[in-house]
């Protein structure tokens, strides 16, 4: 019998958080580990929907704005999660620390306002590990450049993606639940660095 417990995987663009919760669920999926994985913002059918608007090319929202999208896109999801919480592991692409990440350390919105929206919506639902997924600039810049297709979120100045990720780092800073991956190593090494450390969470 494994954990059911709530892993989150948080970063920046191009830190290769979105592959390795692929892996991961397909790690599960062969070892017949009952789990869900969803991305923030969508999962839902509603809250995919949310996430079109959010990342269009074409929305320039105010930052206030943004954050309330966000938040929206979550409240969406709340049954889904509630349904598997303690049931299945949940695999979670983005979070509540990429919600202060970016629109506190990243946009300036005030933190209570967003600390209190959120423990309104999940009330007792938590997130017991996170992978924190950090990338040079330089990689970064690599990495965007490779994608044939850019969202809103992947146009940003260089002075964005820097601030939001030390915004998760002083989150994550001396919490134990938190793992950082260097996501400038090879695939292959992260890629057994999270899974070693899955199988100890789940075990």
């Amino acid at each position: 019998m494994s954990k059911k417990i709530v892993i989150a995987f948080e970063g920046i663009e191009g830190s290769g958080k979105t592959f390795h919760i692929n892996n991961i669920s397909k790690y599960l999926k062969r070892n017949k580990i009952s789990h869900i994985s969803l991305r923030e913002p969508g999962g839902s059918k509603n809250s995919e929907k949310i996430r079109k608007l959010i990342l269009n090319n074409k929305s320039n929202f105010q930052k206030d704005t943004d954050l309330l999208l966000y938040l929206a896109a979550r409240s969406e999801n709340i049954d889904l999660l509630r349904k598997s919480y303690k049931k299945k592991i949940i695999l979670i692409d983005r979070f509540t620390d990429s919600t202060i990440a970016y629109q506190h350390y990243g946009m300036g919105v005030d933190l209570d306002i967003l600390k209190r929206i959120n423990n309104y919506l999940l009330k007792s639902f938590k997130v017991d590990f996170t992978f924190l997924h950090t990338v040079s600039e330089k990689n970064l810049k690599l990495r965007l450049n490779k994608r044939r297709k850019l969202n809103r979120y992947d146009k940003f100045k260089m002075n964005f993606y820097s601030k939001v990720q030390r915004g998760f780092l002083k989150i994550a800073k001396n919490k134990k639940n938190y793992k950082i991956i260097n996501s400038n190593k090879s695939i292959e090494t992260n890629q057994k660095e999270i899974i070693k450390k899955i199988e100890t969470l789940i075990k």
